[in-house]
């Protein structure tokens, strides 16, 4: 086990997804709630755009699907299908490690949301299950979320405050050790120059934007909701594969016992939390376990996406984690029998 090898690979992964949770972040305040009245209109609607908002990276796709839901803007079935194409901060860390397959899986999901929300609500129709009524979550505050400007550059440039100033400090920071390569790949490959874009980019954005946006969203949420937990969850992941037997011995293990491996990658996804599901990426970018498990782990689990939920409505969460478990197994067996 190289301890030094597995921290700075975690720190890779961990200053990627920072920069680009910053830059999904910035796009969904852009938006201004754009999806709010997109989602508006015929079922089908419904199921691609809670499905695209689903698999968009991160949880605040699958935390607007919940808004839109307990507001009854869309049905159970567009939920579900939102909350199957989400794949949690995992999404960010797969982009990372590998990007092509990771854009292969978000597609498979985006497309099995569509699906199965359809499905989803056929079933709800005959077993009695309508769309929440109890609409007591609160609609995100847009109107007091200022935009990026040139003007607020200049004043914050002028007068920049403490928080401001330690996260510039920390962007350029990272954005130095970056174009050095005392983190991330050693060579000028795609992985180093997206980082060192998004890095520019997060250090622009941290100059640009209000003093609400800074505080509420980069610290509040990104930093402190989800880059420490991300870390480490990818450096215990990276620990436990460290202490596993040869890879050779553990793909005999799993293959010889393929439909637990299944079926526990179906349980844990019921968590609602990002992190425990890190194992199965890993495993997957280490060449243990096939594809379809992977493609299972991320059907069935929504990162933190239901926390909303269950503070609205437990049976509605449990309903949607159900429909989710039961697709993503049965899908993930058929993936399986194809050799995939």
């Amino acid at each position: 086990m190289n301890l030094i090898a597995i921290l700075r690979e975690s720190v890779t992964i961990t200053i990627f997804v920072f920069s680009m949770m910053v830059f999904v972040d910035w796009l969904n305040v852009r938006s201004r709630g754009g999806m709010t009245t997109a989602l508006r209109g015929r079922k089908w609607r419904e199921y691609i755009l809670s499905s695209f908002l689903g698999s968009t990276p991160g949880c605040l796709g699958s935390f607007m699907n919940v808004s839109m839901y307990v507001h009854g803007l869309i049905g159970f079935g567009a939920l579900v299908g939102g909350m199957i194409a989400t794949s949690g901060d995992e999404s960010y860390v797969m982009l990372s490690l590998f990007p092509g397959k990771a854009l292969i899986l978000f597609g498979g999901l985006f497309i099995a949301g569509i699906v199965f929300g359809a499905i989803s609500d056929w079933i709800a129709k005959r077993m009695g299950i309508s769309t929440c009524e109890e609409c007591h979550l609160q609609q995100v505050h847009k109107d007091a979320i200022e935009t990026h400007a040139w003007r607020l550059l200049k004043e914050n440039l002028r007068h920049p405050t403490g928080p401001r100033i330690l996260l510039l400090s920390l962007m350029i920071g990272l954005l130095v050790i970056a174009i050095l390569g005392v983190v991330g790949p050693k060579t000028w490959d795609w992985m180093r120059v997206t980082l060192v874009v998004l890095l520019g980019l997060g250090t622009v954005l941290g100059m640009s934007g209000s003093e609400h946006y800074l505080r509420e969203h980069i610290i509040g949420h990104v930093l402190r909701k989800h880059t420490v937990r991300v870390f480490l969850w990818t450096f215990g992941a990276l620990l436990v594969l460290s202490f596993l037997p040869s890879q050779e011995t553990v793909e005999a293990f799993i293959h010889g016992h393929i439909w637990l491996i299944f079926l526990f990658a179906g349980l844990l996804g019921i968590i609602p939390e990002s992190g425990p599901h890190m194992i199965f990426v890993m495993m997957f970018a280490s060449g243990m376990i096939p594809f379809s498990v992977l493609f299972v782990s991320s059907f069935v689990q929504d990162g933190h996406g239901m926390l909303p939920l269950l503070s609205v409505s437990v049976r509605d969460s449990l309903r949607v984690k159900a429909f989710n478990l039961v697709f993503g197994l049965a899908v993930g067996g058929i993936l399986y029998a194809f050799g995939i």
